[in-house]
């Protein structure tokens, strides 16, 4: 509280110094493991993003908001592969697989800024922030791994991906936005027609909640996506259990958030950091001053905010890589 700083930093460098360089000497390596790990994390983590979400705000901000998470996404991925390929000597397809890597706004920052520094905005920038945050993982997650399979599979170039692409989109996203609908009112359904221990309502929705984003991924569709929306449904409207749900799951999500960052850093090596050092800052430097402000001053054009909004908004949204 006192600098400012995500406390989610410090688990981070805590996984480092934990790891096969630091005082802890664990060797980590399994890439397989992490992910698995990451996942489940961020689906609960994304979970919890949907219960904490005011309908109010969403439908505020609902256009801006999901034109960022989306359009925005996509353009700081492509304005971040541009000196990633100058200055990492990578081809385009692997720039922009780093640019949809931080393509994304990490929520718990967000969040964190906005309420721990006691700061007094106009609802509609809290509410687009907010929900942007909130909702833009989902397209970080299907940029990266699209790129990853096409890189993958030998696609040569940009003019073999554009159908593929645009198919695999629609697709994620549709299946994923319905799911998660339909997977939020069977959840709330479910959950008010039985008789439970008070505190067993949390375990039953977030085993719930699971199902869901493993079904969708099973069929095609964005997991991640379908298990926000799932939340957003759920988190506006009363159920039983309510109460002890809220109190559970800010817990939970924190270790959710705590054990992907310790992970996250005992899969990094830090010794071969000095080999790209300059290159990586420059990188950083060039998403925090160029990629993102552009990025969100094209997507928020249409909507009329004025100059001082859009570069707030611009500033607060904090890369989660």
């Amino acid at each position: 509280y006192r600098v400012g700083a995500p406390l989610l930093l410090l688990f981070l460098g805590i996984g480092l110094a934990a790891g096969e360089d630091g005082i802890g000497g664990i060797v980590f390596e399994n890439a397989q493991a992490a992910y698995f790990i990451g996942s489940v994390a961020l689906a609960v983590i994304l979970f919890d993003s949907g219960a904490g979400t005011r309908i109010q705000a969403f439908r505020a901000a609902a256009a801006p908001a999901v034109v960022l998470a989306t359009a925005g996404v996509f353009l700081t991925a492509v304005f971040v592969a541009v000196p990633t390929r100058y200055l990492l000597g990578l081809d385009w397809m692997q720039s922009f697989l780093l640019g949809s890597i931080v393509g994304s706004t990490d929520a718990a920052a967000v969040f964190f800024l906005l309420r721990a520094g006691g700061i007094q905005i106009l609802e509609r920038v809290r509410a687009t922030l907010e929900v942007e945050s909130s909702s833009n993982d989902p397209m970080a997650i299907f940029l990266t791994v699209t790129f990853v399979e096409l890189i993958a599979s030998g696609a040569g170039s940009l003019g073999d991906i554009t159908a593929d692409f645009l198919g695999a989109f629609v697709l994620q996203m549709g299946l994923g936005a319905v799911f998660g609908v339909v997977s939020g009112y069977l959840i709330l359904a479910g959950v008010n027609r039985i008789r439970l221990e008070a505190g067993l309502y949390p375990i039953i929705i977030l085993g719930l909640a699971l199902c869901a984003f493993a079904a969708t991924t099973i069929l095609g569709g964005s997991g991640f996506l379908a298990v926000y929306v799932a939340g957003l449904v759920l988190g506006n409207r009363p159920f039983r259990g309510g109460m002890a749900f809220r109190r559970f799951q800010d817990g939970l999500t924190w270790l959710a958030q705590i054990t992907m960052f310790l992970v996250l850093g005992l899969l990094a090596t830090p010794s071969e950091f000095p080999a790209i050092a300059w290159q990586a800052v420059g990188i950083g430097l060039a998403l925090i001053f160029i990629a993102r402000p552009i990025a969100i001053w094209l997507c928020l054009l249409p909507f009329r905010f004025p100059r001082n909004e859009a570069t707030f908004v611009a500033w607060v949204g904090l890369r989660g890589a």
